[in-house]
């Protein structure tokens, strides 16, 4: 294998992980969107019970955008 092949082949496995990240946050941007949708109609329709969808709120992105990090990190450990 040539020295061009060589580094090819070493940038495509970057590249792949950059793809593979992206994929992965597909789910996550969704399900944030969906949490923050549904939390601001429960909002309106029931305000005074703000605190508790607000935490509800904050722990469902936490969690979502979590998934997203771990998906960055296994498309870099694995490529």
């Amino acid at each position: 294998m040539s020295a061009l092949q060589t580094l090819a082949a070493e940038g495509l496995h970057g590249n792949i992980a950059s793809v593979g990240y992206g994929l992965a946050a597909i789910g996550p941007g969704v399900g944030v969107g969906i949490i923050f949708g549904n939390g601001t109609q429960a909002l309106a329709r029931q305000p005074e019970a703000a605190g508790l969808i607000r935490t509800n709120q904050i722990m469902g992105f936490a969690f979502c955008e979590a998934l997203a990090l771990i998906g960055i990190v296994m498309g870099y450990a694995y490529a």
